[in-house]
């Protein structure tokens, strides 16, 4: 696992808990590099039924697997214009989280649940 120094966990305005940076980071930095654990598809089901339901990620070649993301990759919050992107690496078993704008020290790190920064399709939960 991969991940720059100074994120960290605190309460988020009105999403619970996300992550921060203590640090600036510039727009292109590798944030963090999640391992994952890859759900096969028949177990897909059984994660709606759970509390993992709103952690997961679309998953696998048909993207119809889920992922759990370790590190702090599961704790991103959703923003539509978001801070940050987030790469599925297949091959390497990974959630890559890269900065697409300059994040300043103190600030929030943000993906779009959706997979594309401005996407504004409403959430699922």
């Amino acid at each position: 696992m991969h991940q720059i120094p100074g994120l960290y966990i605190a309460d988020s305005d009105d999403k619970g808990r996300g992550v921060f940076t203590s640090i600036d980071v510039s727009a292109g930095d590798t944030i963090e590099i999640c391992p994952v654990i890859a759900i096969p598809k028949a177990q897909l089901p059984i994660i709606h039924k759970t509390i993992l339901h709103d952690y997961y990620f679309l998953w696998g070649e048909d993207m119809d697997e889920c992922a759990i993301a370790l590190g702090f990759g599961s704790l991103y919050n959703h923003e539509v214009h978001c801070n940050a992107n987030f790469i599925l690496d297949l091959e390497n078993h990974t959630i890559d989280i890269v900065a697409i704008k300059d994040i300043p020290s103190g600030s929030e790190i943000t993906l779009n649940y959706h997979g594309e920064p401005g996407d504004e399709e409403p959430l699922w939960f």
